[in-house]
């Protein structure tokens, strides 16, 4: 039996591209397997030089920043392509414009240092935007909402419990949750009975040690605290911070 040969390696990376998209909420709500098959196939048709397309089983080489969640929006999403010959910015922005996933934009696109750090390890911060309501449609008080994030703002901790692998974790939701305001009342896009949302701006931290600030604890805590559940009309992430460029925390 002849020995199975070793395959080649991909061609080097001469380039990489920092895409900043939106995802629209009309984007179809797909699994993150099925999301990155959605990216390879709309790369692969844009006729860019991807590293990874000469493997046997092509593979583009690409990098998130970070995962976002099916049923969330986003404003300013970050992703790095590779690239094995250099390329024209205006070439490279022309190409993706028509071959991004279906909902999603391009909104920037810049020439980055091929030797920077993984981007997925440079994200410090999130700010989300989240429309909510009561789950009865009854009026809402956004005043009370407030007093209850001033709260959370003013708490040395706040133990909370996560589910890894089927287990339940506690752990303190504090350090990772660096503001939450609400910033007003509007009425909601939602079906009749027509009712009046509260929207809630988060900000939380992504911590290699602590883990990741999840909006969805924080408004649970938020529910807690005026002891109403919340429903979660909307969710947009409206920005990721890298490091270097999180403002003070709040």
């Amino acid at each position: 039996m002849e020995s199975s040969r070793p395959q080649p390696a991909p061609a080097e990376p001469r380039q990489r591209w920092r895409l900043e998209y939106r995802r629209r909420t009309d984007a179809p709500a797909l699994t993150q397997r099925d999301q990155l098959a959605a990216w390879e196939a709309a790369l692969i048709a844009s006729g860019l030089p991807f590293v990874g397309l000469d493997l046997p089983v092509p593979r583009i080489r690409m990098a998130f920043a970070a995962p976002l969640a099916s049923d969330t929006a986003g404003e300013h999403e970050l992703a790095d392509l590779f690239v094995v010959e250099r390329q024209p910015v205006s070439d490279v922005r022309a190409r993706l414009a028509d071959h991004l996933p279906a909902g999603h934009e391009l909104v920037d696109l810049h020439d980055v240092w091929l030797g920077e750090p993984p981007l997925a390890g440079q994200v410090v911060a999130a700010d989300y935007r989240v429309s909510v309501a009561t789950y009865d449609g009854s009026p809402f008080e956004p005043e009370r909402l407030a007093a209850a994030a001033d709260r959370l703002l003013a708490a040395p901790n706040l133990p909370r419990t996560r589910d890894k692998g089927g287990r339940m974790v506690p752990y303190d939701l504090r350090p990772l949750l660096l503001n939450v305001e609400v910033v007003g009342d509007r009425p909601a896009a939602a079906p009749a009975p027509a009712r009046t949302s509260v929207v809630v701006r988060i900000r939380v931290r992504f911590s290699p040690e602590l883990g990741v600030g999840r909006p969805e604890e924080v408004l649970a805590a938020l529910s807690e605290a005026i002891g109403t559940p919340l429903l979660t009309l909307e969710s947009v992430r409206a920005r990721l911070y890298l490091a270097g460029d999180v403002p003070a925390r709040g």
